[in-house]
């Protein structure tokens, strides 16, 4: 799906109250930004009236009334104290970056026609993932009460001409991973060292981070329960 989560959330919502003829209100367990897309994602509602047998078939109906770009692959019935937001155990997002003009990529991924150097950005990316603190990477106006995020794998790679960035934690802030990728670009391009992109980290001064690249390069790629 290509659109952002609070959009996707109302789409689904206005898909279930057609089919099923009453309202529905329901909880996701990942927040994207405006242009971000999503290749996983869940979202749980509560209603005793729906019998499981019926689901297979509302699937199919259910993807009939949705726009294009948002799918349903499944739903199914869990147990009662299930909460898809925070009973995930990890999440894993992917940032592209195109050096070389590609039309099949223009709508996912950021073209950046600029020289980088990959062992840089590997050496930022493992200091990603010895760090446990991220408020500097975390947008103004974001409701959370604390600012750790436990990051399991943080790495680049590089195919030709496309480099990724992947990265997988129990959770991210709001505008973090954008924040990475566009500070760690600088790293890249040998524009920050990798000691001063360890200093950002530790620093929770957000006016240090670079938070421009955009949203259509990021794709929310799994949730593990």
């Amino acid at each position: 799906m290509q659109e952002n989560a609070n959009t996707v959330q109302a789409e689904l919502e206005k898909a279930l109250s057609i089919y099923f003829r009453r309202n529905f209100e329901l909880t996701g367990s990942s927040r994207t930004d405006a242009g971000v897309h999503a290749r996983q994602n869940f979202f749980h509602f509560e209603d005793a009236e729906l019998v499981a047998a019926h689901l297979s078939a509302a699937v199919y109906h259910l993807n009939a009334i949705l726009p294009f770009d948002i799918v349903i692959a499944e739903i199914k019935p869990v147990e009662n104290q299930f909460h898809c937001r925070f009973d995930a155990k990890s999440r894993s997002y992917e940032y592209v970056l195109y050096n070389r003009k590609d039309p099949f990529l223009s709508d996912r991924a950021y073209y950046y026609p600029y020289p980088m150097e990959l062992s840089l950005l590997q050496e930022a990316a493992a200091a990603v993932a010895q760090n446990n603190d991220f408020k500097a990477f975390s947008k103004k106006n974001t409701q959370v009460h604390h600012y750790e995020c436990k990051i399991k794998s943080s790495e680049w790679s590089l195919d030709g001409h496309v480099w990724r960035y992947k990265v997988t934690g129990n959770r991210f802030l709001r505008g973090m991973v954008r924040g990475l990728v566009g500070t760690m670009l600088r790293v890249g391009a040998q524009k920050m060292s990798v000691e001063e992109f360890k200093e950002v980290l530790q620093s929770g001064d957000m006016t240090r981070v670079d938070f421009s690249v955009p949203a259509q390069g990021l794709t929310l790629m799994a949730v593990k329960f």
